[in-house]
């Protein structure tokens, strides 16, 4: 950025003074349909509309004094780094309106209405310096004697992000460094006997903490609730304790993250009510493409100013090179939650290789099959690959009264998929092996090309015996390197170049959209059931296919596929 741009950046952006009024102006505007907002930003702020309404009916009132309290505060803090270093800590209306709200909430108590923040924007948001400000007033300006105010993260280090943070803007301050004390990473205000520490995800030393204030750091990265339970715990004993997270989206569905993601999303659409909870999220809404940049700003709020567009375009032509590369770019630059941490198959892409099967046509087609048995309670899934037409078709099946705890635990529409046909429910707790067969015996008898069944040894040794008795033609599949890294590279290759027909089944889409591979030195593929974060065994019986169709090709006799040539 050139100087002058630099200069035009910061006087516009120094038209935002911290105040109420912007604040406000903020919200009518989102109320109003006159800034780019996705739905959760709006339902936030019609929750706030209707409070103002009806909110004294429960004890609560909205106190501006209370709220533009902490806006005024951050007009002793300057930015630490970056493009505007050694400036006034000037919020963002977004920021401003946020705080305004999270604090101006009252109790007829007159303590503060929320005990739990959640914030959830996309990177370069400012989340960090957001943080350090939330937690230099919880320590210094809440009215809390002897408060204790932690930057909690899952390591030390990630921890001092936001702490260090708060640490530079207190030595920026002239008015701050004459009423704290730094030390190392840690702050004190010695007046009040109040402190400012970072800890980490070693909850088993945090018994006995007395937390009036908790800045969670990338609650994403949280791999269990520990940390978080424990912290929660810990505030009990103060008057108006609050617990500050800040977030990107994150991978784990049975997260702490998603957890309270998902808890954000009933409490602002109503289906459930929390007077202490204050949740906000910005992210693109259902349907939105990640290509237009005019939905950009509903994930990047600071678009413009801490958020360059040319940067999140340079990123989003690799993230359309490199299926990979997509799921980080939609997480980190979109806030969208992924379903997979390396998602190996763009959804795009696939999308394009839905095409339309024709059933009589393939009656008599040559085709193989994959079997992935599941355990007792789990989904299977078999596989026909059709290798002339590149045509596949899928089946399913789920233990019937498993289906309602697999929908709350999974968020997937099992439920629709059965009365769609995707799926079969067996009957009982775990699956029906016999219902499988009889499917098999049903499907080999339309399909009467099908030549090969292969399988997992581990898990289908039986089911396979009994088939083979039958008469049909069942090889095992080992699930090892050797024979899923090619036949994973020849799937890469029939859905990249479009010879893949997979009729839009979405139970299939689902597991696409999980598929986590790991990669050997050599370069190998191979799925990874235990790194994807949901269901794959669609895509694992697709590959045990197509390793039957490349075995069977790379054995046929030249003269039975050309026939004999005379001279």
């Amino acid at each position: 950025m050139s100087k002058t741009e630099k200069q035009q950046t910061l006087t516009t952006f120094s038209t935002t003074i911290n105040a109420p009024e912007v604040a406000k102006e903020y919200i009518q505007k989102v109320l109003h349909n006159k800034i780019t907002v996705c739905k959760w930003v709006k339902l936030f702020y019609k929750r706030h509309a209707r409070d103002l309404e009806h909110g004294h009916k429960r004890g609560l009132y909205f106190d501006e004094k209370a709220g533009g309290r902490i806006l005024r505060f951050f007009d002793f803090l300057k930015h630490s780094k970056g493009e505007f270093a050694g400036q006034k800590f000037i919020l963002s209306p977004w920021q401003q309106a946020f705080l305004f709200v999270l604090f101006g909430w009252q109790k007829g108590n007159g303590a503060r209405r929320f005990r739990t923040s959640y914030l959830e924007v996309s990177r370069k948001a400012g989340k960090s310096s957001l943080a350090a400000g939330v937690g230099l007033y919880l320590l210094l300006a809440d009215r809390e004697q002897g408060a204790e105010v932690y930057s909690a993260a899952t390591t030390r280090d990630q921890a001092k992000i936001v702490q260090g943070e708060a640490l530079r803007m207190v030595r920026a301050s002239s008015v701050l460094k004459k009423k704290l004390t730094t030390r190392i990473d840690s702050i004190f205000d010695m007046q009040t006997n109040s402190k400012f520490v970072p800890i980490s995800s070693d909850y088993s030393t945090l018994d006995g903490l007395n937390i009036s204030g908790a800045i969670i750091d990338e609650l994403h990265a949280h791999k269990t609730r520990d940390l978080w339970d424990v912290l929660e715990t810990a505030t009990g004993a103060r008057r108006q304790p609050l617990i500050f997270a800040i977030t990107t989206a994150g991978v784990s569905r049975q997260s702490i993250c998603r957890e309270q993601h998902d808890y954000t999303e009933k409490l602002l659409e109503g289906s459930i009510k929390d007077d202490t909870y204050c949740g906000i999220i910005f992210t693109l809404d259902n349907g939105d493409n990640y290509e237009n940049k005019k939905v950009w700003i509903k994930a990047n709020p600071n678009l413009g100013v801490a958020t360059k567009a040319e940067d999140i375009e340079r990123k989003l032509i690799k993230a359309k090179e490199m299926p990979a590369a997509l799921n980080a770019f939609l997480r980190l630059h979109m806030n969208v939650w992924t379903q997979a941490e390396t998602r190996w198959i763009n959804p795009d892409v696939w999308a394009k290789c839905s095409g339309k099967t024709d059933i009589k046509e393939l009656q008599n087609a040559t085709c193989y099959a994959g079997l992935d048995l599941s355990s007792t309670t789990d989904l299977t899934a078999l596989v026909l690959k059709f290798p002339v037409t590149g045509d596949v078709l899928a089946w399913f099946w789920i233990p019937e009264d498993n289906i309602a705890a697999r929908e709350r635990r999974d968020r997937v529409p099992f439920s629709s998929w059965i009365k769609e046909g995707y799926v079969i429910a067996t009957p009982g707790n775990v699956i029906d092996y016999d219902f499988i067969k009889q499917k098999i015996r049903e499907i080999a008898s339309e399909f009467k090309g099908l030549k090969e069944i292969g399988y997992d040894p581990y898990m289908a040794t039986q089911i396979a015996i009994q088939l083979e008795e039958e008469g049909y033609n069942v090889v095992p599949v080992r699930q090892g390197w050797a024979t899923l890294s090619p036949a994973l590279k020849e799937l890469e290759r029939e859905y990249l170049g479009g010879e893949l027909k997979h009729g839009d089944n979405p139970v299939l889409k689902w597991n696409a959209a999980n598929l986590v591979v790991k990669q050997d030195p050599a370069g190998n593929y191979m799925p990874d059931k235990a790194h994807s974060i949901d269901k794959i065994d669609g895509i694992v019986a697709l590959c045990m296919a197509i390793s039957r169709q490349m075995n069977a090709h790379e054995n046929t006799n030249v003269y039975e596929e050309r026939g004999l040539l005379f001279v």
